[in-house]
């Protein structure tokens, strides 16, 4: 079954670098509707050069763009996707773990808008599979629902840009009370600006790293 799931779900799987301690976070990165495992990866090392790199591609399309889940609308998100889809990520976690030996290994999810997205409702749906997460122009991706469990030990870093209309920040205000009220710790950055990455925000991600409880 584990080897099923990951023969047939496409993904990246890059070691770090000989000799590192595996003290190093294994970095779970996951694209925005569009991109892929490829184009995101190449921000692992700008956030942590000594971590081994998993990296799933979005199983759904979109008018031929790649994405985690479906959507509605802009914003408007399929949650029953949603919530399926989660569950096909955390059980690919699980079986990664497995295949590539990384029992024991703390494994930070760093998603980009749609990949950020898909990242908070696993964590928030799946906390034993994923508990840390770092959403790039994320938003709430569960409306009307919340996390299943205590997210007590959870840790996730908000950045957004405060005049993102794709990101509200109504939704990012409503997720941050949600993480919150099941126990989880959040930090959250808000810039200037819209969706995307900006350079501050890509510091702030590798500080959290460095700083991160384990």
């Amino acid at each position: 079954m584990t080897d099923d799931l990951l023969e047939s779900w496409p993904h990246l799987h890059l070691p770090g670098p000989d000799g590192v301690t595996e003290s190093a976070p294994v970095l779970l990165m996951l694209h925005g509707t569009g991109s892929d495992e490829r184009e995101i990866s190449r921000l692992a090392p700008l956030l942590s050069a000594e971590s081994t790199v998993l990296a799933p591609r979005g199983r759904l399309s979109e008018n031929g763009a790649r994405r985690w889940f479906r959507r509605f609308a802009e914003g408007v998100f399929d949650v029953d996707s949603v919530v399926t889809e989660a569950a096909a990520l955390a059980s690919f976690l699980d079986a990664a773990r497995s295949e590539y030996d990384l029992d024991g290994r703390t494994i930070v999810a760093v998603g980009l808008s749609n990949g950020a997205n898909i990242a908070l409702a696993t964590a928030m749906l799946h906390p034993q599979s994923l508990d840390r997460v770092i959403a790039f122009s994320g938003m709430h991706p569960l409306a009307g629902l919340e996390a299943t469990s205590s997210l007590s030990g959870s840790e996730f870093l908000l950045l957004n840009g405060s005049d993102d209309p794709m990101a509200p920040s109504d939704s990012v205000d409503a997720l941050e009370t949600a993480l919150r009220s099941a126990g989880a710790t959040v930090d959250r950055i808000v810039r200037p600006g819209g969706h995307g990455i900006a350079q501050s925000e890509l510091e702030a991600a590798k500080g959290w790293l460095e700083s991160m409880s384990v």
